[in-house]
């Protein structure tokens, strides 16, 4: 991302839109993990003092500096015990696993919020907007980039992939059988990861570029 910015290919409204979406959004994100998992009643996050929406108690600074260099990075994990959780075994981590990525979902409706007035308090179009320059327009990219990494970080961890949250959520929604075969792809799922991050570019566009730019696009009210 780094590299991005200085070669002209990043402007620095969407780097900054990057930085605003990482900080926030991997800070709700875990936030929502642990809050999962006390509601479930594990007491563990809390007294880890993840219950919390400042980013220092989520936010890795391995992981931070690799978003940045190399645009997948991660936060620090979320740790509970699946079997202090008010839930089977199965599907407790299945919901805990899905707050995360609803978390983010959530957050990005809400910034949509001003876009969405912009309009009206403005007197013009969104295209109007956009087109015209100023401020305005630096404000709508600045929260259509914050949207946008927000949904790109929820549906890239719905992949069910270990050790994404798409695992465990796909391990919880799969009937018994099913779900003790999949867990044989935990083993290899660094490599799966690995492999769609560098050589899968059609295979990424599809589970995930795609269904971004259509939630994107439903929540703003514009085709992107």
């Amino acid at each position: 991302m780094i590299y991005q910015l200085l070669s002209g290919q990043m402007g620095p409204t969407e780097f900054v839109a990057l930085l605003i979406a990482l900080v926030f959004g991997i800070s709700v994100h875990e936030f929502a993990h642990a809050a999962a998992a006390t509601w479930l009643g594990d007491p563990l996050p809390r007294r880890q003092g993840r219950l919390t929406l400042q980013p220092a108690a989520h936010l890795d600074v391995v992981g931070s500096l690799m978003f940045l260099v190399g645009g997948f990075g991660w936060g620090k994990p979320v740790q509970y015990n699946p079997y202090a959780l008010r839930a089977s075994p199965r599907a407790g981590p299945a919901i805990v696993a899905a707050a995360g990525p609803l978390s983010n979902i959530i957050l990005a409706a809400l910034v949509t919020l001003p876009i969405r007035a912009m309009p009206i308090v403005l007197g013009a179009p969104l295209q109007v907007i956009v087109l015209a320059g100023g401020p305005e327009s630096i404000a709508f990219d600045l929260l259509v980039g914050i949207v946008y990494y927000n949904l790109i970080l929820s549906f890239f961890n719905l992949i069910p992939v270990f050790p994404l949250d798409g695992f465990a959520i796909l391990q919880g929604l799969l009937p018994p059988a099913l779900a003790e075969r999949f867990e044989m792809t935990r083993q290899y799922g660094f490599f799966i990861l690995i492999l769609l991050l560098f050589a899968g570019g059609s295979v990424m566009g599809e589970i995930l570029y795609r269904p971004v730019y259509t939630i994107l696009g439903l929540l703003i009210g514009a085709r992107f």
